[in-house]
């Protein structure tokens, strides 16, 4: 089994951050979230600040903090820190206090706004490998929010780098890149991992060999993907297709009406099925409408998940 799947699992969850009725996080909240998705097995790690985590949206102070709730909270499960920033200083800063908390490995976002090159992204993770090579990092490439895609055979050179162990691909933008990915470092580090990061594209990217997902949709459907991935190795595809279809209707319904962040109708969605009042999420995104809800609803209830 691949090194990083045997440590982390194929499902890790970008936790969701819950704030007030006035945006302010509420930490007590997310460590009860965490407790639930423990107690009810949803997940293999937690990964703390990531896109559905609204790392963007979140001070510096506050990211930490995050990581410092979940690092006490989590009691079964490990936390991977989502450290990505706009600027190389503040993405090596923010990571090593993920080190001192003692998280072991960092999901690191391509740097965003700046639309570096792809030398300029090679710089980038190196820099940040150097200085805290104490920590692993897993690439996250998401071209779709950051404006740049980590092109293969960048992620091959980073792929030479020790503490950089695998990638989190976005894989909806470019539903083969996963093989450009696999291709590109096999012979440099058979043990890199590819995680998949799109729930939509679980089935193709499977089939193309990634190794798990990156799961916001976990929060609700954790059990059914692990079946799923369970079915595929077995070699049954017709229960892995049956299973993917209820994930897929939700999850597409969390798109409605132009939204690239799911978060403002996934937030209520797992709200009312957790019961874990987590709040709207923060400016700009603006908050879901009631006939975008009675659509996810409408499906939640329809799947059995209401």
């Amino acid at each position: 089994m691949n090194k990083f799947v045997a440590k982390y699992g194929q499902i890790l969850l970008p936790l969701i951050t819950p704030y007030d009725e006035k945006e302010a996080v509420k930490y007590d909240t997310y460590a009860e979230l965490i407790a639930y998705l423990e107690k009810n097995d949803l997940c293999d790690s937690f990964i703390v600040t990531g896109t559905t985590g609204e790392a963007c949206l979140l001070s510096f102070d506050e990211r930490v903090k995050l990581m410092e709730t979940a690092v006490k909270a989590a009691k079964e499960k490990p936390v991977i820190a989502g450290t990505g920033c706009a600027s190389t200083v503040e993405t090596i800063a923010l990571t090593e206090k993920a080190a001192e908390l003692g998280i072991k490995t960092c999901l690191i976002v391509c740097p965003f706004y700046n639309k570096p090159t792809q030398e300029g992204l090679y710089l980038h993770f190196k820099a940040v490998a150097e200085a805290v090579p104490e920590v692993d990092i897993l690439l996250y490439n998401i071209p779709i929010f950051v404006g740049v895609n980590l092109e293969a055979s960048t992620v091959a050179r980073l792929a030479s780098i020790p503490n950089i162990v695998g990638i989190k691909d976005e894989a909806g933008i470019n539903p083969t890149q996963v093989t450009d990915f696999f291709l590109a470092t096999q012979d440099i580090d058979p043990d890199f991992a590819i995680y998949n990061g799109d729930d939509v594209m679980l089935l193709p990217t499977i089939v193309q060999g990634a190794m798990g997902l990156v799961s916001g949709g976990a929060h609700i459907f954790g059990h059914e993907i692990r079946a799923i991935f369970k079915a595929f190795a077995e070699g049954d595809n017709e229960k892995a297709k049956e299973l993917f279809q209820p994930i897929y209707r939700v999850c597409k319904s969390t798109g409605q009406n132009g939204r690239i962040l799911p978060n403002s109708i996934l937030r209520p969605a797992i709200e009312a099925v957790t019961g874990i009042k987590l709040g709207p999420a923060r400016l700009p995104l603006a908050p879901a409408t009631e006939e975008e809800m009675a659509v996810t609803l409408g499906i939640l209830k329809e799947i059995g998940k209401l």
